[in-house]
């Protein structure tokens, strides 16, 4: 540098300069004011010699202009200032650069490759189609195949060392995956055979055999009474009887297994006040031998009975309580065989026709008479059993906090290959595949998965219920989904789905994303018909495993299956026969594609923007027994038995509400700028609450743990509110008070429901 100035001061100082002097003194004075133009050298130069600076007013004489050389000197030391000013500025720079690579300054620096350098690119988000492609080549048959013969068992009852081990095989696999993993303990009161291993059950004095089948959570002793042969136990069965004048007053009902579950038969049969319940499996319903034992329960709930609405955990102290799901007749199942000898020696008058299409061989179906007498002694035992459900979570990275819920049954009656075994293997197999998305293949979820392996599924879902009860606060405003693997494959032919009307669009969005095993044509291709939803869609029921999701706890759920053509049923749940043989078809191919399609619907849940959960679809469910209500109330009104003041009018306005809430809704998303995470976040919270807010809050979940308007079971639920101007229709009595009660319980569940749909109570003002 010091170089660089002796340059530069030589180049300005070779040639004297004339100037003028000017006195600042003065001018500041008001006087003569003179400027002094005048470089450094000249300065020191005057000084050298005179010993001062002059002030005084002095002219000099000016000296001949620069000639062409000089000219070219100074524009030489001008570009040369420059060059080395450049220069210096330049490395400055770079070593700022070096010190602070991430300063914000450097955001007004030219970002070229220099930054392109010292940032790494970031991943390129997968779309949908690529998530579908890798899902896919993920899940293989031959892996499937594999963890279906490590989590075969042909004993791991709830409870027992055979749950408990395919629970720590569970485990492993989710820890293998990289899930982060634990386990949820529970202490349940459940029910097993007598100490004998067998119920008795005598028909006219004799022994009709023995069974080691048994129905949980039955009423225990020894009644007699008539034998009344009551079809399948339904309550227009029970009518028919009663229509045909016959009393069921301390009858022993004989009735045939399917069409409902065992414990709505037994509640059907209690509510007219029969002593007993026999359920026997008609070969015209299930061919699975006359000597096949049928083991299931009879408690019309889910969960555990004696803690009703609260979880069974461990040293809790409980007041004495049961379930009001709890029968108080004794139920016992027998076989087939058992149920021939019955029926071969009833008399009595002939039953409907169509009740007359069993096949019980030698048998000439009966209603019965006084004289068929059976007697039943049902013995079974109390025990505490300690489970386990294992839970693993792929956590979300944008909203981890709310998650979708994939779960599985683990234990069964018996090897319970198509009830619990497929469902355990598909849910460790999809755990691993979506894992893997994530770890090798930069799949990056929005949301959670947590992936579930139930135990106790057998006795009512018990295992799932307490997990639910336990953890209700939280689980009601962050699980937005539940998908159940229970039963998923029974067949191949055909698919039977059950589901909240909210998931209706995302599963006919995967049926026509998903193909047939082996073939190029989607599952709604090959499986739908003409009319999707009237060929797959079923409705859910109290046996359903995804049913306390919904009507408890208001998270949308569904179950699927692929199953026979033309067959609902599967034969061999709840017998000892549920084992692989039973399926002749490759199970590994057909279990693939029921892992994609509750892969589909969970990745694509987790994966947008928005949750792919369709509100308007509840406005038509609604508005159809809104309809049934009003035009029976109208028929009331003309007939007499309803006052002309009782009104329809709030409870169609509550409609209207919904439905304008639902809109609203959709058209807020459709405004939206769906890559701002708060705005997504705050619709997402908005269609989460559908469901839930259609949960009655006038209801106790203790008394009435099914609050949902319509799923559930109870006086505060729109069928029965139906149901009761039914009653009112037919025999001309009723509670018009408790009728009022329903109507304004109803209609206040509606319209919360919709004034959360519409948004932020300060836009709504009375618009909803």
């Amino acid at each position: 540098m010091e170089q660089a100035r002796s340059t530069i001061s030589k180049i300005f100082n070779g040639e004297p300069r004339s100037y003028t002097r000017f006195n600042l003194t003065q001018n500041m004075e008001g006087g003569d004011s003179q400027v002094e133009m005048k470089l450094s050298a000249d300065v020191e130069e005057e000084a050298g010699v005179n010993g001062h600076v002059h002030h005084g007013r002095e002219t000099y004489a000016r000296k001949t202009p620069r000639g062409p050389r000089s000219f070219c000197f100074l524009l030489s030391g001008t570009l040369l200032v420059f060059i080395i000013g450049y220069l210096i500025g330049y490395l400055v720079h770079r070593k700022q650069e070096k010190i602070l690579p991430d300063c914000a300054g450097s955001a007004l620096v030219d970002q070229g490759s220099a930054l392109e350098q010292l940032q790494p690119r970031s991943p390129v988000p997968l779309d949908w189609g690529q998530i579908k492609s890798l899902l896919s080549n993920r899940l293989s048959s031959a892996s499937i195949e594999g963890s279906l013969r490590d989590f075969s068992s042909e004993s791991h009852q709830a409870g027992s060392a055979g749950d408990q081990v395919l629970a720590n095989k569970v485990l492993s696999r989710f820890r293998d995956g990289g899930l982060q993993s634990w386990t949820d303990e529970h202490f349940l009161q459940l029910q097993g055979p007598p100490p004998s291993g067998f119920n008795q059950v005598m028909f006219r004095g004799e022994q009709v055999g023995r069974t080691k089948g048994f129905l949980a959570y039955s009423a225990t002793g020894t009644v007699q009474g008539a034998v009344v042969y009551a079809f399948y136990g339904r309550d227009g069965d029970l009518e028919n009887l009663q229509d045909m004048g016959m009393s069921l007053r301390g009858k022993v009902l004989l009735v045939r297994a399917g069409r409902i579950s065992f414990a709505e038969k037994v509640a059907n049969a209690e509510r007219l006040n029969a002593s007993a319940v026999l359920i026997y499996p008609d070969p015209a319903d299930f061919n699975i031998g006359d000597q096949t034992d049928l083991f299931g329960h009879v408690h019309l709930g889910t969960g555990d009975p004696y803690t009703p609405g609260f979880p069974s955990f461990n040293h809790t102290q409980f007041p004495p309580v049961r379930s009001s799901g709890l029968p108080s007749i004794v139920a016992q199942t027998i076989t087939s065989s058992m149920a021939a000898a019955i029926l071969r020696r009833m008399g009595g008058k002939d039953p409907p026709r169509s009740w007359t299409e069993g096949e019980l061989g030698g048998v000439l179906y009966k209603l019965g008479d006084e004289n068929d007498v059976a007697t039943v002694s049902v013995n079974n035992v109390h025990i505490e059993k300690k489970i386990h459900n294992v839970f693993g979570v792929i956590k979300g990275f944008s909203d981890a906090d709310r998650y979708v819920v994939i779960g599985a049954q683990r234990d069964a009656w018996g090897p319970g290959f198509a009830r619990s075994t497929v469902g355990t293997a598909l849910l460790v197999e999809l755990a691993r595949s979506i894992s893997d998305l994530v770890k090798k293949d930069g799949f990056k979820p929005r949301r959670s998965l947590v992936f579930a392996s139930w135990s106790a599924g057998e006795y009512g879902g018990a295992g799932a219920t307490e997990w639910l009860e336990g953890y209700l606060p939280s689980l009601s405003t962050k699980a937005f989904c539940y998908i159940s693997l229970d039963g998923v494959v029974t067949g191949s032919a055909a698919l039977k789905a059950s589901a909240s009307r909210l998931l209706y669009s995302l599963l006919l969005s995967t049926l026509k994303e998903v193909r047939t095993p082996g073939a190029s044509r989607s599952l709604y291709e090959a499986m739908t018909g003409s009319n999707w939803e009237k060929t797959v869609m079923e409705p859910i029921t109290i046996q359903d495993p995804a049913y306390p999701f919904m009507a408890f706890s208001g998270i949308p759920s569904i179950s699927f299956r692929f199953t026979k053509a033309g067959s609902s049923e599967y034969p061999y749940f709840g017998t000892l026969l549920d084992v692989k043989d039973q399926l002749p078809f490759s199970v590994g191919d057909v279990a693939r594609s029921a892992a994609q399609v509750a892969g589909h619907m969970a990745l694509r849940l987790v994966h947008d923007h928005l949750l792919f959960l369709d509100v308007e679809k509840y406005s038509g469910v609604i508005r159809n027994h809104v309809t049934q209500i009003n035009r029976r109330v109208t028929a009331l009104q003309a007939a007499g038995r309803l006052p002309q003041s009782f009104s329809t009018q709030w409870l169609i306005s509550s409609l209207g509400s919904f439905s304008r809430g639902a809109r609203a809704l959709v058209a807020d998303a459709q405004n939206s700028d769906l890559e701002d995470p708060e705005q997504c976040r705050v619709l997402n919270d908005r269609i989460m609450r559908v469901e839930r807010d259609l949960l009655s809050p006038y209801v106790s979940p203790r008394d009435t743990p099914f609050r949902h308007i319509l799923l559930g079971r109870g006086d505060h639920t729109l069928p029965a509110l139906i149901a009761h101007l039914e009653i009112l229709r037919d025999e001309g009595k009723g509670d018009v008070d408790l009728l009022r009660n329903q109507f304004a319980l109803a209609t206040w569940t509606i319209q919360a429901c919709a004034n959360s749909l519409a948004g932020d109570i300060w836009d709504m003002d009375n618009e909803v």
